[in-house]
């Protein structure tokens, strides 16, 4: 029998936030204190070493964005440094990325997607055009054909036209939405569903609130648990994927509480 903890992903890699500061839960923890065995592996570069921390999970999608890391120098001290993270969203980048997860993942057979985090990043480039996506695709299968393709979309975009291009050649859907998005889950799946018709839909939980600085309300999360876990008992989705592995420690209540719903479930 299929559980709720079957169907969930957690987002695994440290990444920059304003008032988040550096985790103690390293990459695949995340999954080991939610009680998950599906993972993204995000925010580091894309190497043999970050994909076998993972190995014992039952599936990895990979960030093909990219997100990089760039060192700071704050002042003339050798010591006085800091890093900063940053997507770079250009084609070329996700091509050349998905060429290089493919031949990995003959390394790594629990490899089984590739992960574009905010895709409408790269429509800012006045070299994208409707044949990127197909690129991207070609080069995601170049040494596995069985990879997919995950795409990030947020709600407040299901209306808009850009995503025709990727239609034929995105697999899964990462939906997510803010707090105040929570309460109509359900018709933003809905209309999702009508975007992107016979894709697998992944509803994207936030724990922390980024803009307002803080966690999500206690209420709101077990409002969004809830909802996708009727939802997937209905088919109406998938899966559910859970931003961080950074918040364990920054938000336990919630993380906790997120824990202790699925393993009831």
């Amino acid at each position: 029998m299929t559980r709720f903890a079957d169907v969930g992903w957690t987002w695994e890699g440290q990444a920059t936030d304003p008032g988040v500061p550096p985790s103690i839960y390293g990459v695949g923890e995340a999954a080991e204190f939610l009680g998950l065995q599906r993972s993204v592996f995000i925010f580091h570069p894309t190497t043999a070493q970050g994909l076998a921390k993972l190995s014992d999970k039952a599936e990895i999608a990979v960030d093909i964005s990219k997100w990089k890391w760039q060192e700071v120098r704050l002042s003339e001290d050798f010591y006085n440094v800091a890093y900063h993270s940053w997507r770079d969203s250009r084609p070329a980048t996700a091509i050349e990325e998905a060429e290089l997860l493919s031949r990995l993942s003959l390394q790594f057979p629990n490899v089984t997607a590739g992960f574009i985090d905010d895709t409408t990043c790269m429509f800012e480039y006045g070299d994208y055009g409707t044949q990127v996506p197909e690129q991207i695709t070609a080069a995601l299968h170049s040494a596995n054909p069985a990879l997919k393709l995950w795409i990030v979309v947020y709600v407040s975009q299901l209306d808009n036209d850009y995503w025709q291009p990727f239609l034929r050649f995105v697999d899964v859907i990462s939906l997510w939405m803010g707090p105040d998005d929570i309460p109509n889950l359900e018709s933003h799946v809905d209309r999702c569903r009508e975007v992107f018709p016979g894709k697998q839909i992944s509803v994207g939980s936030y724990i922390r609130d980024y803009r307002a600085e803080q966690a999500v309300p206690m209420e709101r999360i077990s409002l969004q648990y809830e909802t996708m876990y009727r939802l997937w008992t209905q088919g109406q989705i998938e899966s559910y994927n859970i931003l961080a592995a950074g918040m364990i420690d920054l938000h336990p209540a919630e993380c906790e509480w997120i824990r202790d719903f699925i393993a009831a479930h």
